[in-house]
């Protein structure tokens, strides 16, 4: 069993268009979570934090992109897991305005 608190697991929230719109319509939120968590304390953190009942749990690990440094070294961006939390909600909750 792991010692990590929530705040451990859910590194921080994805605040991309599309995070935001699945919000709204789906009742989903998006984190960064760290590589090795698993879904079941993706699940735990969720619930504990927000006080919600989370439905499902997908994840999928984000690939590196290849990106300049300096004068045109090559480099890559780093690889990172990212959690999307689908709740049982009847109104969206506003990530933004948590933070």
């Amino acid at each position: 069993m792991s010692t990590r608190t929530p705040y451990d697991i859910l590194i921080r929230p994805v605040l991309t268009e599309k995070a935001v719109a699945q919000n709204e319509k789906e009742n989903k939120l998006v984190f960064e979570v760290p590589l090795d968590a698993n879904k079941i304390e993706i699940r735990k953190a969720v619930e504990e934090v927000f006080g919600v009942k989370v439905k499902e749990v997908r994840t999928v690990i984000v690939k590196p992109k290849p990106k300049r440094v300096g004068f045109g070294k090559p480099g890559f961006t780093k690889k990172w897991k990212k959690a999307i939390v689908k709740i049982e909600s009847e109104k969206p909750i506003n990530i933004a305005e948590l933070i």
